[in-house]
């Protein structure tokens, strides 16, 4: 089963025990991911699903962060819960500690001396953890490292 289907068969699961908050939410993440299909004009694959649902999940991330400064908690809340239903769908992340690890090896593959080497380290990185880290986390921990060479 596909990552798309697993989303469809818990938004069916959702609406028979009547959560709401769970059936929204994966209704519009459904409707992002349709939205890609139609504009790609063909099926995405799990990547393509994964990737949506990623922006789905940072959309509501920088949410959280903006309500939080309004006051309203109740909105607070519920992009929170949002947030977390949205991510049990994506991959575990990897530490900080590990994309360091992993950006160790590729800088001492290539030689990497400078952050004009940056574009090189982040071009093998950034598809090579794609799915497993945010390309701002892994460019941060590149940049750190280049700079304290």
């Amino acid at each position: 089963m596909n990552l798309k289907e697993t989303l469809e068969n818990d938004l069916h699961e959702a609406m028979r025990r009547k959560d709401e908050l769970t059936r929204d939410t994966l209704r519009i993440a459904l409707s992002s991911i349709k939205l890609a299909e139609v504009e790609s004009r063909k099926a995405l694959d799990d990547a393509g699903v994964l990737s949506i649902l990623q922006k789905e999940v940072k959309i509501r991330k920088e949410t959280v962060g903006e309500l939080q400064n309004t006051g309203r908690s109740d909105l607070v809340e519920k992009a929170k819960q949002e947030y977390e239903i949205l991510s049990k769908y994506l991959p575990v992340q990897l530490s900080d500690e590990e994309i360091e690890q992993f950006a160790h090896e590729v800088i001492a593959q290539l030689s990497a001396s400078n952050l004009s080497d940056m574009g090189k380290v982040m071009g093998i990185l950034v598809p090579k953890l794609s799915d497993k880290a945010a390309p701002e986390r892994i460019s941060k921990i590149v940049k750190n490292l280049l700079l304290n060479q």
